[in-house]
């Protein structure tokens, strides 16, 4: 009878702990702090960007986030802070995060995610070139997101069209339908016509819009003025698309 009681008791105990646990962790999800913005940086590594073009890139998203006016941008929203991620993408299937979630919300925070993106080589090399692919990878990226926010962003860069994986239109309509808007910076130096290609088959959400440029040196700019569009997020129809698809 002894022996009974003291299993009972150790049940109880048990599930006084379990409770006891579970009462903590709860708290901890619910804390999941909200920020104003969840944007992914979608970065081409495919065979066409060569180390040098690879590296025009990057050093323009370094600038971008040492800039005074992306600060202000950031600290202009509700709760004046965003959660970055970034990954380098090539093929269907070749992805890698090379920038973890990241929480930017002043000066320090955001020189801090400029020397992580500086201090990151490049991972990939080729496998063609599959905007559907990143689509995918950034939309599973925002699904785990450790904040929670209104808006959420993929921002892909890229100097070719869609020519792997599934057709870009079925990732793009997806991930709209998810609440994702997925924004444009087409490189147009090997294809002038890239931009209509974005603008057809990768932009898409509420306000989505592409900033194209002529060439890779002209990148540092172009992101610059997309990132501090994109964080701001107002509405701005007449820029919608900053240019075209030509006729």
């Amino acid at each position: 009878m002894l022996a009974r009681c003291s299993q009972v008791l150790r049940r109880v105990v048990v599930y006084a702990l379990l409770c006891l646990g579970m009462a903590w962790v709860a708290p901890s999800v619910a804390r999941s702090e909200t920020v104003d913005l969840l944007l992914v940086l979608a970065v081409d590594a495919s065979g066409s960007v060569n180390d040098e073009r690879f590296e025009l890139q990057k050093q323009g998203y370094v600038a971008a986030f040492r800039h005074p006016q992306v600060l202000r941008a950031i600290q202009s929203g509700e709760t004046g802070r965003i959660a970055v991620a970034m990954f380098q993408w090539t093929g269907p299937a070749l992805q890698v995060l090379t920038v973890p979630w990241t929480q930017v919300s002043d000066e320090a925070s955001m020189l801090a995610l400029a020397g992580a993106i500086e201090a990151e080589d490049r991972r990939l090399f080729s496998g063609g070139t599959s905007i559907s692919g990143a689509i995918d990878y950034g939309a599973h990226l925002l699904s785990v997101a450790p904040y929670r926010a209104a808006r959420r962003v993929i921002d892909i860069s890229g100097d070719g069209g869609n020519n792997r994986g599934r057709p870009a239109t079925a990732a793009r309509d997806e991930a709209v339908g998810a609440g994702i808007v997925i924004n444009g910076l087409p490189i147009l130096e090997l294809d002038p016509t890239l931009d209509q290609h974005y603008f057809n088959n990768v932009i898409g959400g509420p306000n989505a819009f592409m900033v194209p440029t002529e060439s890779f040196e002209g990148f540092a700019d172009a992101i610059l003025k997309k990132l501090i569009l994109e964080i701001a997020g107002e509405a701005r129809p007449a820029i919608r698309v900053v240019s075209g698809p030509r006729e």
